[in-house]
């Protein structure tokens, strides 16, 4: 006798207030965004990880898994190949309307993220869609650990807040501004971004910068990798300032990454 096995399906929404039916649990994911395809992983999908972008980097044996493109430049036709049940993306890092075209094929479940609190929403809600709930309100309990040994630290040794600008890219510069997760993390790292008066993802000039006059300046190293050079020439147009290469994976990955994030705040050198 032949039976039809029906599949079943959880009902959940993203982080733009979609609802996306997703098989349960999802057997082959494919992952669009490196922090988020890190994530999955710390949580034990390394079976039901299919498919991931050209910059998914993390863990060190990711190389074992198919590359779908760039997390704006998909292989469409490689996603079909790979067959997935869930897709899982990002509003900012992936291009809308290829997103949009995935859509009408499979379940893609999308997170927007500005704040710590929506990436201990995603998380949570990745767990639950990807059976892994406990295993993700395990990580949520700890990142938040971190987080509050820095915030102790903090209350006890800051009495002003330096100020500090951020750039994301060179030829043309490009800084963050309100609204975004790295302008959150700078908060938490104990800074005051000086172009907090600013949306999003602004283009400055170096006029603009240096009339601005931040205590610190940050060259990260993604996506645009400062190096040496850039800041020192940086550093002759502002001399005042202590320009430091950090790392740009910790302010703007928010996945697992997390749990790292506040020691390395603490280990960047602050002057209060």
């Amino acid at each position: 006798m032949i039976t039809n096995k029906k599949v079943a399906v959880k009902k959940i929404f993203d982080q733009l207030g979609r609802e996306v039916e997703v098989p349960f649990p999802p057997k082959r994911i494919i992952s669009l965004v490196p922090s988020q395809t890190e994530l999955l992983f710390d949580l034990g999908l390394d079976q039901e990880i299919v498919g991931i972008t050209k910059f998914c980097i993390h863990p060190e044996d990711i190389f074992k898994v198919k590359k779908v493109g760039g997390t704006k430049n998909l292989n469409l036709d490689r996603i079909k190949i790979l067959n997935p049940d869930l897709i899982i993306a990002n509003k900012e890092e992936n291009d809308e309307q290829q997103i949009k075209l995935l859509m009408q094929q499979y379940p893609v479940w999308i997170s927007d993220i500005k704040s710590l609190e929506d990436a201990y929403q995603m998380i949570g809600i990745v767990g639950e869609m990807v059976n892994r709930k406990e295993t993700a309100a395990a990580l949520i309990n700890d990142i938040k650990h971190e987080f509050r040994k820095i915030s102790y630290l903090k209350k006890k040794t800051l009495v002003n807040t330096p100020t500090a600008g951020y750039l994301i890219w060179r030829n043309p510069y490009i800084t963050v501004g309100n609204g975004t997760f790295i302008n959150s993390m700078l908060e938490l790292a104990g800074f005051t971004n000086v172009f907090i008066d600013r949306p999003r993802y602004p283009e400055i000039t170096l006029k603009e910068l240096i009339e601005r006059s931040p205590q610190y300046l940050l060259l990260s190293s993604e996506p645009f990798p400062f190096k040496e050079k850039h800041m020192k020439e940086l550093q002759a147009l502002l001399p005042a300032a202590k320009i430091l290469l950090v790392d740009g994976e910790m302010f703007s990955w928010y996945g697992s990454r997390l749990l790292k994030a506040p020691a390395y705040f603490s280990s960047i050198n602050i002057d209060h």
